[in-house]
């Protein structure tokens, strides 16, 4: 087969700010036969990589590492305090550096270069075991270090409060760190359709990250040779490479993420299995030889029972916070058109069980009948239905939309069991019609309020919400659902300015 040229555009000057650089990208050669490995020559990562990306981990890790030092602290010195505990300061101070060992031990501070996006909440099950593990050293060892003994009580306390501080000062170190740690250059290698996909995931997620460029190939060889990489890594100034291979094979993977090293930059790979299995897996070593744990797909009987726990308790004690907003906005929405207060419609639920799901009315009372007439103005692509501008959303209905508030009702949805807080996007029938196959294995949980296709932030088709389902079915965890839920609520709040 003859060789085929391809390149991707750098993005627009505007975009990379004061890191512009050509915008002739290079053409690259995709070679189509298999090649054997390329010898990569022997390099000095600081001839390589940027000056500025050592400088900048060094103080990610040095505040990160000063954050946890005072939250600790002060909160073991408070806690202590206010419980009367002679010599409360000086303890906490004492075993500030059981802390940073414990923590780096942990690989708190490494983790944070190995991710695009640095986020707390995703470490908030390892703080939670971190600093009980602290809590019970300190109660072991408190007699020697103060004398007396630390009540049961006094334990808890010290756990609560030193989780509560740690997690805050970390947010807050990396709010500070985003603004005098220099933005994240990433060069992506793979196919044009993955970078695309990475490049909007990216943007939807906020990541302080701009990519630099874009590059077609399989391997080193299809890039121009270890050379070529090497000297683009350079001038470009990147920090990191993302490799979304071409092909399921493994060695010109490989040669990319050991070269990627030798240059010392950061890599992320995007791993095509992991589209079908989801991250849950775990790795298992037999003699030398590595392989992945696959959990089974959906809930074991005890997984739902905690699942449904978590939906009545957070469903009540959410009916009974926000009930004088459900009924100002149902005072609202009569005022405003003329119709019905709630807005149900049928929904296809788990096993394909039909239900009607409640919604604030958000439209004008014959919304369904103008449908048709305004499909050619639909923006979700094959499958979906959405109008942006819907011109039948009423005044009181955007703005309930722009907030959320029409999904209030579905809390009685969830208290009903026909849906849960998180789950699955609950389809209409003639959407659900065209998911077909093992696709429909997405409908093993009951449909949710919010999920993950919801915290993407924009449209996707309906082949692509599906995948995001499975993966969520595939793995689910209590925390994954805490971790929805708070993350729905800072997007809410985002998209709403409030």
């Amino acid at each position: 087969m003859t060789p085929q040229q391809a390149a991707f555009p750098l993005p627009d000057h505007e975009a990379l700010g004061d890191h512009a650089v050509s915008p002739e990208p290079a053409r690259l050669t995709i070679a189509s036969a298999a090649n054997p490995p390329v010898d990569l020559p022997t390099v000095s990562p600081d001839a390589c990589a940027p000056d500025s990306l050592e400088a900048s981990e060094s103080l990610h890790r040095r505040m990160l590492a000063g954050a946890d030092v005072t939250a600790m602290a002060a909160a073991v010195a408070v806690v202590l305090g206010r419980l009367g505990v002679a010599h409360a300061t000086l303890v906490a101070l004492v075993s500030m550096p059981a802390v940073v060992l414990l923590f780096k031990i942990a690989g708190l501070y490494n983790r944070d270069e190995l991710r695009l996006r640095h986020t707390t909440l995703d470490e908030a099950p390892l703080l939670l075991q971190l600093t009980g593990l602290f809590s019970l050293g300190m109660a072991i060892l408190y007699p020697a270090l103060a004398g007396g003994r630390l009540s049961g009580g006094g334990v808890a306390a010290v756990w609560l409060g030193s989780f509560c501080a740690v997690s805050g000062g970390r947010v807050l170190a990396r709010v500070v760190a985003q603004r005098v740690v220099p933005v994240e250059r990433c060069m992506i290698i793979g196919e044009a359709r993955q970078a695309e996909r990475i490049r909007e995931r990216i943007a939807a997620s906020r990541a302080r990250t701009t990519i630099v460029a874009c590059r077609a190939g399989d391997d080193v060889r299809t890039l121009g040779g270890p050379e070529v990489v090497i000297r683009q890594v350079r001038d470009l100034e990147v920090h990191r490479i993302i490799i979304a291979p071409v092909t399921t094979g493994t060695d010109g993977v490989v040669e990319l993420i050991r070269l990627a090293k030798a240059v010392g930059v950061r890599v992320s790979v995007l791993p095509r299995i992991l589209e079908v299995v989801g991250s849950s897996v775990a790795f298992d070593e037999v003699e030398g030889m590595a392989m992945l744990g696959v959990p089974r797909f959906g809930l074991c009987r005890s997984s739902r029972l905690l699942k449904r726990a978590l939906d009545l308790a957070a469903t009540t004690i959410g009916l009974i916070l926000v009930s004088p907003v459900i009924l100002a906005i149902a005072v609202a929405i009569r005022l405003d058109s003329k119709g019905p207060i709630f807005f149900r419609q049928i929904r296809v639920g788990r096993k394909g069980t039909q239900f009607y799901m409640a919604k604030f009315r958000s439209m004008v009372a014959d919304a369904d009948a103008r449908k048709d007439e305004l499909r050619a103005l639909n923006t979700a692509g094959q499958g979906l239905f959405k109008i942006e501008n819907d011109p039948r959303v009423t005044r009181v209905g955007r703005f309930l939309r722009q907030t959320s508030l029409d999904e209030l009702p579905q809390l009685f949805n969830v208290l009903r069991g026909e849906m849960s807080l998180v789950g699955p996007r609950p389809l209409v029938i003639d959407e659900d019609a065209q998911v077909l196959g093992l696709d429909r294995s997405r409908l093993d949980l009951k449909p949710g309020m919010t999920g993950p296709w919801q915290l993407l932030g924009s449209r996707v088709p309906l082949q692509e919400m599906v995948e995001i389902d499975y993966l969520y079915a595939s793995n689910w965890s209590l925390w994954l659902d805490l971790k929805t839920l708070l993350r729905t609520v800072q997007h809410v709040a985002r998209r709403g300015n409030l």
